[in-house]
Parts: structure tokens; sequence; C-alpha cells
């Protein structure tokens, strides 16, 4: 516990008097000659969690930390501080007697939120609490602005994403989860390294939109004098190195699509997509599984985490399911028995799925069943299989049912974790495929792909069987951090400006 002093809160002032002030203060340090600003460097030794954990060993050693002033209480010849650093607090004393009239009396003078390095000997007060006796106290940034009151903190959901500076200073728990998200994005890249992977670089800027159903950003570029659209997937690029002989791929990289926000959704997101060459989805599968549940394991120390209010368990052997098995499962219809559009469309309607604006064709009518009656039901991890044609335009076709793909997503209470191919390789069949799309973007799709050339020659030079997948690394940290939002788990989230 933190000593019982006075509180540690400032005085209730209009805020442009504290302003006022805290600039006042600033001037008059800077005609001191103590001007912060002018620091350059600062010499850390210890931070505040590790004289915490050496105690023992650094009791009575001299130290020099640097931090935050998070609080201040007790201001005659003694006072008591909480500095804040990258790895939590540790409480300052700061006594007159110890570091001499002259600086102790600027030191009274220092705000909640300054900047300050400290040299001082580790000890324990009466109290029993850990301390650092300050023997030189350096102001090494002057805050301007006041820190949100201690009691209420920085709690408005639209200013802590628009002031995340803030907001990590306040909210520890937030740091706690950029650093988890640190932490499984380092896990990822170990556990594909150590599989044979090579992670790679691509293009963000292209002249083609494709691999993926989305309607993108368009930049122009000035020197060449087009327009140039953002990635939306960095699946045709990666698929080209497969051509080239790589074998196994990966890149982890910023996607950008020009569509809505909301808690799962941001323009700008972060993914990783995989491709294995001489492999199939069910090898994507098998590595997803691996992969998630590894995290959970390695990094929390269990299966076992809560989602959206939902209890989730990611212990490894997660059911595969087709999309037809699930949606017979949870509607009743069994669209494998059902031949030709028309009768496919009416059993959709039949249990209230809106076909209106879709192609109605026996592969959408399956789709949008599962989409709007199906997916809101998957709890724990489920592998849905087998996707129709008519939705998967880069996935290979079913050797046992042409109107289906070698594709999976992977849901996870209602939400979408990631998405695979046995990746189609033959370029007569993905020209046809292109040239659908293409049709839908004439007709005002903008969300369709381009036909790109240049990718059909690559696969006519010969794209061996190859798995991929691409998983959404936000929503893997939603689910590992317990986020019921992205933007909780995007540092700086897409925000409308404000009036």
């Amino acid at each position: 516990m933190a000593e019982n002093h006075p509180n540690n809160t400032e005085p209730q002032q209009d805020l442009s008097e504290i302003l006022r002030i805290r600039r006042e203060k600033l001037a008059n340090l800077q005609a001191a000659g103590r001007d912060p600003y002018q620091e350059t460097k600062y010499v850390v030794t210890h931070h505040a969690q590790e004289i915490k954990d050496d105690f023992d060993a650094l009791e009575n050693q001299e130290v020099s930390i640097a931090g935050r002033l998070m609080s201040k209480r007790g201001m005659g010849k003694v006072s008591f501080c909480d500095l804040q650093d990258k790895s939590g607090r540790i409480q300052l004393y700061a006594k007159r007697d110890d570091m001499g009239e002259e600086a102790y009396n600027w030191f009274k003078k220092y705000d909640i939120g300054d900047i300050v390095g400290v040299k001082g000997q580790v000890f324990r007060t009466q109290r029993g609490e850990m301390s650092v006796r300050c023997l030189e106290v350096t102001l090494l940034s002057k805050s301007l602005l006041p820190l949100p009151e201690k009691f209420h903190g920085l709690t408005d959901k639209e200013t802590r994403y628009r002031q995340r500076y803030v907001d990590l200073i306040v909210n520890p728990e937030v740091r706690k989860a950029f650093e988890l998200r640190s932490a499984f994005i380092k896990y990822l890249r170990s556990f594909l390294d150590n599989r044979g992977y090579m992670e790679v670089e691509t293009p963000v800027l292209n002249t083609i939109s494709g691999g993926a159903t989305a309607r993108p950003f368009i930049t122009h570029h000035n020197t060449l004098d087009i327009d140039m659209y953002m990635r939306i997937a960095t699946e045709l690029p990666l698929k080209r190195l497969i051509v080239g002989g790589m074998e196994r791929v990966y890149e982890v990289g910023r996607i950008f699509r020009n569509e809505g926000m909301d808690p799962k959704h941001n323009p700008e997101f972060t993914t990783v997509e995989l491709y294995q060459a001489f492999a199939d989805f069910n090898d994507m599968m098998d590595l997803f599984e691996d992969l998630l549940s590894g995290a959970a394991r390695d990094l929390l120390g269990t299966y076992h985490l809560t989602w959206q209010g939902e209890q989730i368990d990611l212990t490894p052997g997660w059911p595969r399911l087709t999309m037809a098995e699930a949606v017979k499962q949870h509607t009743g219809v069994d669209f494998m028995a059902i031949d030709g559009d028309e009768a496919a469309v009416a059993a959709a309607k039949a249990v209230g799925v809106d076909m209106d604006g879709v192609e109605p064709t026996w592969g959408h009518a399956l789709y949008e069943t599962f989409d709007q009656k199906v997916e809101e039901k998957l709890i724990q991890p489920t592998f849905i299989t087998m996707h129709p044609v008519d939705v998967s335009p880069l996935a290979k076709r079913s050797a046992k049912d042409p109107r289906l793909t070698e594709r999976f997503e992977l849901f996870i209470c209602r939400s979408e974790m990631g998405n695979a191919f046995s990746e189609l390789n033959d370029p007569i069949d993905q020209r046809q495929r292109f040239q659908k799309e293409v049709e839908a973007r004439a007709k005002g799709d903008d969300e369709a792909g381009m036909m790109d050339e240049d990718f059909l020659t690559a696969l006519e030079y010969g794209l061996p069987p190859t798995g991929g997948l691409g998983i959404g690394i936000d929503r893997c940290v939603m689910l590992l951090t317990g986020a019921d939002s992205i933007r909780d788990v995007i540092l700086f989230p897409t925000m409308k400006p404000l009036d």
C-alpha cells in the first residue's frame, strides 16, 4: 500500500488557471537556467518493477530511475510521490535534508504529470513501502496539461481512442493489452519461422485491386499519373512467390478496406497471410489450431478464456463441419440434397433468409443461409469448410462436388478469425472466375475483383498444390485480451475528425 498521506489530487481549479500556472512555472524554470526541454539524455539503471523484484539485493544501493510523477502527498519538509515508468509505479521519498533546501524547493513546484529523473537509494519506509529515497531529482519534461482527475480518470471511450497517449498514462490495463498484442505477433513470427516459413514484404500500393472481395481505397501516383489501390489483401503477390519456388512464405501486414466501422471492423487492420507449397486446406487447419491454442497456452497459461460474455475453450481438437452440415444442423435445410438454383433460393427464403440483392444461385443461397442463420450461433472454435464456388473466387474446387471449394473459415464467439484455401492453381478456371468478378464490377459492384493478367501469367508458369491461410491479428488479440471492440486492440483506431 502507498503511504497514507493527505489527498494526492491537485486542487480543483479552472482549467485555464491550471494552464496559466503551469506555463508560468515553466517560464520561471527557464529564467533560472533550468529549462527541462534542454535536457537531452538521462541514464536509467533500473525500472520500478525491477527494484521491487530485486529489493533484497538493491536495498541501500543507489539507483537511477526515470518516469512520470503520478501523485504528490505532503509538501512540508518531506514529500511522497508515485513515479510511473514502463514497468509500473514506485514510491519516491523526498526529504529536504537529503536533497538540500534549494533542490527540494524546486522539486516541490513540480506538477503531477511532469517527467523526472531520480537518483536515490532503495529503502523501505516505516510503513513497509518499497521506495527510493531521492538524492537528486532532474526535471526532464514539463507537463503543461493536467492529467485526468484521479478517481474518475479517462473513461470516455471516444477520448481514450483519440488521445491514446493519455489513455496509456492513466489506464495501466491498456498498456497490458498492447504488450500482449506485441507478444502474440512475436509468438506468431517464431511459430512460423520454426516451421520453415520465410517472412517477406509485398507492395501496399497496387495498380489492380485483388485478393479479396472488398471496396479499396484509391489514391493517385503523381509521377506516373495513374490511380492506385491500397491493398485489400496480400494474397496474390504471395502466391506469385510460391510460383517462384519460395515454397513457404508469410507476411504480417496492414490491410486497407474502405468499408464500415463497428466493434469488429476498422478500415485499416493487420493480418498475417501465409502460403505453403505442396499442402492443402487441411494442413492449414492443423496449423491454425496449433498456432492459436499454443498462443493461449504459452502467453496466458490457459486454454480457457472469456470473450464477449462467453466462456471459450481453446483446448485442441476443434470441430470441423462443412458449411452444408452446419446449415443442416442449425436450420434443418439439407442443401446437399437440393438440386438447382431456384429450389435452393426457395429453401433459403423458407427459413427466413433475405436474398434481396443477392445473386440467385445455389451457392449464394447456401452461403447466405449460413451467414444469416448459423454464424451467430457458433461460440466455441469451429472450422466451417467446403464453401461454395460462387463466394470463393480464389479457392480450388472440390473433387467431390464442383459446386464447392476446399476452403474453411474459423469461427469463435460469432467472429470469423481466419480464412484459408487449397489454392486454385488452374489458370483457365481462374480466368473464368476473374471474368465473373469483372462482370459484377461492371454492374456496379465496387467490391468485386479485377482481372489480374500478371497473376494469370504466373499461374500459367505453374503454381504447385498450395495451402493458404489469412488470419486477422486484431481479432486474435481481441480474443486473448477479452476486448469487446477492435478499437481496444489498435493503438490509433480510425476516428471521425472532430468538428
